[in-house]
């Protein structure tokens, strides 16, 4: 995310010196109270879990089974906010499972199947829990079906700030970092169940529906248009988009001839676009950087949202609430490797995600000209140590604090501090084998402090409790 959170007017800036607000908010968000099925009686098996155990978010996920594969069909009507999906889920139960949870704010639920055979289900909160017929064993794979319908709002996390399906005059801006792709779909939600997508997305006839992906089908009848998008490359849900606006598709070719799909909310001047005129080209540099680019099209989803104020990554098709600037744009793409195809373990690890993205953009600035990463490194070690800039630390910034500037610039920091120490020779093969050695998976800063001291060959835990872990400014490392 730029400033991936909060950015406000720092859309249209290159660097990313705001406080960036909190986090969406925990699993604590309601859903519908109870609704009953008409499935058969429960078997004997263990329930899954109603959360995976992310300390920050800890109803985020459940636990028992692994999802393969999402196929969500949605029709939504922007001037009434009527919203009905079906959502066909692929998984692999990883227990013997008499029950299990799937994330779900608000709708209403009007049918659940498993394997093709009615099953009972109830809710509470936004778990909504369903009991199959027979108990699934450990490793079999199974398909369950939620068909439910609704009205879309506008969600906010703890902060006030938007964020998941957010209902817009001309359709939706949709965003889902951390947990806010329950507003929208059944879902196992958390990175650390990827999985892969197809999206159905039918709108009024002149509106257009984006997605991740490829646009692999679109066809218009009765008033209304059906796009069809497909996403092959694991993905965790937060990154999941499906956004409806006036929308200007815009086709391209990428280095290897890379699809890139743009697309732009006619409501914008011809300027709008200007912030991804160099996208061919930073795709390429920050191949040589990091390794080839992790997946199998690219793009942008520029919106005329002023409400929403910030940027997401999601996955191969950033989307930006309104015109971006060349360095948000760069932030962004670093996130496809760094955030999208290797992705926290637990929320924790946010700066994984931003600091790493926040350093490619110091390092593309410098390659086209500008302040050089050591510029901007004494800039901001400049500041005196009673600012609040320096809190808190980026490797355990608190849930309510997942998007605060530190976590961001002072990570970025903390990648030009470890270049000094070990040297370009090594940082730069730590940064292409981190990505090699974790592509399509989850990690921790424990996993990055190991790799680091393999490849560097030197003890680093000291580096990276003073940077990650200790409040305030750094002084000896």
């Amino acid at each position: 995310m730029v400033i991936c959170r909060r950015v406000g007017a720092a859309l249209v800036a290159t660097t990313v010196t705001l406080s960036l607000g909190a986090a969406p908010a925990p699993a604590s968000a309601t859903g519908h109270g109870h609704d009953h099925g008409h499935g058969g009686v429960g078997t004997p098996g263990t329930p899954g879990a109603p959360g995976v155990g992310d300390g920050y978010f800890p109803a985020a996920g459940n636990g028992g089974y692994d999802v393969l594969h999402y196929g969500l069909d949605i029709r939504y009507e922007p001037a009434t906010r009527a919203f009905a999906g079906t959502a066909t889920i692929s998984a692999r139960a990883t227990a013997r499972l008499s029950r299990f949870n799937l994330d779900l704010r608000g709708f209403d639920v009007r049918a659940v199947t498993v394997d093709g055979r009615a099953a009972r289900y109830d809710r509470d909160g936004q778990e909504l829990r369903i009991s199959p017929r027979h108990a699934l064993s450990r490793g079999e794979r199974f398909t369950v079906v939620v068909r439910y319908d609704g009205t879309t709002g506008r969600p906010t996390d703890v902060e006030g700030a938007l964020y998941g399906w957010v209902s817009t005059p001309d359709g939706s801006f949709v965003a889902n970092e951390p947990d806010g792709a329950s507003t929208w779909y059944p879902v196992n939600d958390h990175p650390t169940d990827k999985a892969s997508y197809d999206f159905r997305l039918t709108v009024p006839a002149g509106k257009t529906a984006v997605a991740n992906g490829e646009l692999v089908g679109q066809r218009t009848r009765d008033g209304w248009t059906t796009f069809v998008w497909r996403a092959r490359d694991p993905m965790a849900s937060y990154l999941s988009t499906a956004s409806v606006g006036d929308y200007d598709l815009r086709r391209s070719t990428g280095p290897r001839g890379l699809p890139i799909i743009d697309a732009i909310d006619r409501d914008l001047g011809p300027e709008a676009a200007d912030g991804l005129a160099r996208t061919r080209e930073m795709i390429a540099y920050f191949t040589d950087l990091f390794g080839r680019y992790p997946f199998t099209s690219y793009g942008a989803i520029v919106d005329d949202d002023e409400d929403a104020g910030y940027a997401l990554e999601t996955q191969t098709r950033p989307m930006y609430s309104g015109p971006p600037g060349e360095g948000t744009v760069a932030h962004e793409l670093a996130h496809q490797w760094y955030g999208n195809s290797v992705s926290p373990a637990r929320w924790q690890e946010i700066w994984l995600n931003e600091g790493f993205a926040s350093y490619a953009e110091w390092l593309w600035e410098e390659h086209t000209g500008g302040r050089t990463a050591q510029a901007r490194f004494d800039t901001f070690y400049a500041r005196p140590e009673t600012a609040s800039f320096w809190n808190p630390p980026p490797g355990d910034p608190g849930a309510t604090n997942l998007f605060a500037g530190s976590v961001y610039t002072k990570g970025a920091m903390t990648l030009h501090a470890l270049r000094t120490k070990i040297g370009d020779r090594a940082f730069f093969a730590l940064l292409r084998a981190w990505y090699a050695a974790n592509r399509n998976d989850t990690v921790t800063t424990a996993d990055f402090v190991r790799l680091a001291e393999q490849v560097s060959r030197r003890q680093l835990d000291a580096f990276f409790q003073t940077w990650l872990y200790t409040p305030g400014k750094p002084a000896v490392w």
